[in-house]
């Protein structure tokens, strides 16, 4: 009878060792499961990874930022620091052959006048994205009616002037026929900078709509394949979902919080009153207004957007070399974190310059020699870690 209780315990024991096992199997795959990274919300671009150049920035600029000259160097170094993308935003002023220079000054009638000349020189800057494995995205910064800085200049508005929607059309489908040979993966058009906030008797958000449906159309009559991208409306904020079922990408700019990435910046902080920054962002009372958690929300919309399988980009960030070097790094390495999780690549604004890793002039950093520009060691390794 002892020895009966004994096999009948010992069989007992195997079973509840078995279903333990099993049980414990299915644990364990759910930890590793949770434990492994979520898949990323953005799949239908590559995660491109540049700088902004800014050889074709401002018609009015009396250095390089109107000359139109990329210098192969920069290229060549972008490449081999281990990146893939160049966002190039134009002036169409540039090329248009009207005496402007002299009057500062165009008409509506002056629209359809080309400079060859400039356009060779953006051809120029293709092949040589090309030449060193780079994706260049073509950017009108200032479009034929439209440019968030100093839009007054322009002869008509884009959003509501019938002639400057035309003449926007007319610029696009003239890069699209002069570049309908590209191969997506080289060339991308980025259709114009920065869209601004809806507002009465300005522009709706159905007249952003309407003119980059209309663009994104001419352009697909010859370059079917083209990856166009169309800026988040509220200077690159905000998600435009009414442009989803246009198979368009989007962009996003990471510029939150201005009064951090733009301290003492002139064209935002005019009259130098936004106060000293800390990440994350305090009040005047001492307490936190932005933090990690507040720029995940913030970028969530683009996620989600993301998950339907819209392709989103980060077409510029930064911060301008007065924001204190520290508060800078702490706030880029969340923001670069957030995007990389979500699959989202970016462009940082710029290359050389005031928020680039070449000659950016800062006071509070000590810079490395590099073939006669300063370098800043410490954000390019953060741009490589992400």
């Amino acid at each position: 009878m002892a020895n009966a209780d004994n096999d009948t315990r010992r069989r007992f024991l195997k079973v509840v060792g078995a279903a333990a096992a099993g049980l414990a199997l299915p644990r364990a795959a759910r930890a590793a499961d949770a434990a492994a990274p979520a898949a990323p919300a953005q799949t239908a671009l590559p995660r491109w990874r540049g700088f902004n150049l800014v050889n074709f920035f401002q018609a009015f600029s009396r250095g390089e930022e109107g000359a139109g000259m990329v210098a192969e160097d920069d290229l060549r170094w972008i490449r081999d620091w281990g990146f893939d993308y160049i966002r190039l935003p134009m002036d169409y002023w540039l090329w248009i052959d009207a005496d402007w220079r002299k009057t500062r000054t165009l008409s509506p009638g002056d629209m359809h006048k080309i400079d060859e000349r400039m356009l060779a020189k953006v051809d120029r800057a293709v092949e040589l994205c090309k030449k060193h494995g780079l994706h260049v995205s073509l950017n009108f910064h200032r479009a034929p009616g439209y440019c968030i800085n100093a839009p007054e200049r322009e002869p008509f508005v884009l959003w509501r002037d019938p002639a400057a929607e035309h003449a926007f059309v007319f610029h696009w489908e003239l890069f699209a026929n002069r570049y309908k040979g590209e191969s997506r993966k080289d060339v991308s058009f980025n259709l114009v900078n920065e869209a601004p906030t809806p507002r009465a008797g300005y522009m709706t958000r159905e007249d952003y709509v309407r003119v980059m449906t209309r663009a994104a159309e001419k352009i697909r009559e010859t370059n079917p394949d083209r990856i166009i991208i169309v800026d988040g409306l509220n200077v690159g904020n905000n998600v435009v979902e009414e442009l989803a079922p246009l198979g368009v990408a989007q962009s996003v700019h990471a510029y939150h919080p201005g009064r951090l990435t733009h301290y003492r910046a002139g064209w935002v902080d005019r009259n130098s009153s936004f106060p000293m920054p800390a990440w994350p962002l305090l009040k005047a009372d001492g307490s936190v207004e932005l933090d990690r958690a507040g720029l995940e929300r913030h970028y969530a919309p683009w996620a989600a957007i993301a998950r339907k399988g819209v392709g989103v980009h980060c077409g510029e960030c930064g911060c301008f070399n007065k924001t204190p070097y520290a508060v800078f790094t702490a706030w880029m390495r969340d923001v670069l974190e957030i995007l990389k999780g979500h699959g989202i690549g970016w462009a940082l604004w710029n290359f050389r310059g005031p928020f680039g890793i070449l000659d950016s002039g800062r006071a509070d950093i000590a810079y490395e020699d590099w073939k006669g520009r300063t370098l800043d060691r410490e954000l390019l390794r953060l741009l490589q870690a992400h």
